[in-house]
């Protein structure tokens, strides 16, 4: 049997949780002597019930309740404004619940064992050790589509900087993040803990001239990651209900759909017009939003293209959006979010 599924005899009496029989979270009978009996009315995932693990851990459980982590509230927002009220109600029946809300995670997923997509699970991350953490095998495991090869250069491109100094996803992204700060928030754009560039690199910090002049005249109109990301990062095309999405790298900037006063890096979201069609969902406000939506690309620099040449962005237009690269049959609010920037005025 593969070992990541073997639990650890020496945790018995040295993991606190162990101390407790395994029945008083997973059920079961453990006077039973056969297999049958003793795994009658098992709970494999009994963390998916917030209320076992908040017998001891009663104010966090509180709190991640409410958390895009475990709600996948998130998935339903940015879907829903492309659906009439008809068409909300059959997604949040058929369709939310038993597909987006399916990538939930509970505890367990990130202290326990690793969480299972597309049927696959790397097993219990130390022998059944309640861990603090193990990013390889969590956040890498659910985010590792796009972000965690992003950020570690597994998609053969320079890593990002913060990883190469030997940083991980929770210098930046604190455990009360996950956890949650007991609001309900439909977006992790509004979470008010979420990580922020300035917290570490603050305006007025710069070591440079040339650095401090550059944030002078760009803040306010353009993101860090604007600047700072470099010039290739995954983008989903064409999803489909039940069967996934078409992955492709690429780079865009344009003006930020949440504030068009900014321009941003944009990521291509992979929501085609018939992508609901098989549950009855035709998205009757299809073209209310657009498909592509400010991102904060994992694989960041100090310098890349755009900071070493001005001209990259003023003169070349390099990664901008325009009408002729924007997705084929796609939402016509794409076209709102196409920005030109100008030629650079010479000072007199």
């Amino acid at each position: 049997m593969y070992k990541g599924f073997l639990v650890d005899k020496t945790l018995l009496d040295s993991d606190p949780h162990l101390k407790e029989s395994c029945t008083s979270c997973h059920k079961g009978n453990e006077a039973a002597a056969d297999k049958e009996t003793a795994h009658k009315g098992l709970i494999k995932r009994p963390s998916d019930d917030l209320n076992v693990c908040g017998q001891c851990h009663e104010e966090i459980a509180e709190r991640y309740k409410n958390s895009l982590h475990y709600t996948a509230a998130g998935l339903r927002h940015g879907l829903i404004g492309r659906f009439s009220e008809d068409e909300v109600k059959i997604f949040d029946s058929n369709v939310f619940q038993q597909s987006c809300r399916s990538c939930h995670a509970s505890c367990g997923d990130c202290h326990v064992k690793g969480p299972v997509i597309g049927k696959i699970c790397t097993g219990l991350l130390q022998g059944h050790k309640f861990v603090r953490k193990d990013e390889a095998k969590t956040c890498a495991f659910c985010h590792g589509g796009r972000i965690y090869p992003e950020f570690t250069g597994q998609y053969g491109v320079v890593k990002d900087v913060h990883y190469e100094k030997g940083m991980k996803c929770l210098d930046c992204h604190k455990k009360d993040e996950f956890h949650g700060d007991g609001n309900a928030y439909t977006s992790r754009r509004d979470v008010k803990l979420k990580p922020a560039c300035i917290s570490c690199h603050p305006s007025g910090k710069e070591k440079s001239e040339k650095a401090a002049n550059a944030h002078e005249k760009h803040r306010d109109k353009v993101s860090c990651t604007a600047c700072h990301a470099l010039s290739t990062y995954k983008n989903c095309y064409n999803c489909h209900l039940g069967k996934g999405a078409e992955s492709k790298s690429g780079f865009f900037l344009g003006k930020n759909p949440r504030n068009k006063n900014i321009v941003t890096t944009l990521r291509s979201v992979p929501t085609a017009r018939d992508t609901f069609e098989a549950a009855g969902i035709k998205m009757k406000k299809y073209d209310s939003l657009p498909n592509y939506w400010d991102t904060v690309p994992h694989v960041l620099r100090k310098m890349t293209e755009r900071t070493n040449n001005c001209n990259m962005c003023h003169l070349i237009k390099m990664g901008f959006l325009t009408k002729e690269k924007l997705i084929k049959d796609g939402s016509g609010a794409n076209e709102e979010l196409i920005f030109t920037p100008q030629p650079i005025r010479e000072e007199k």
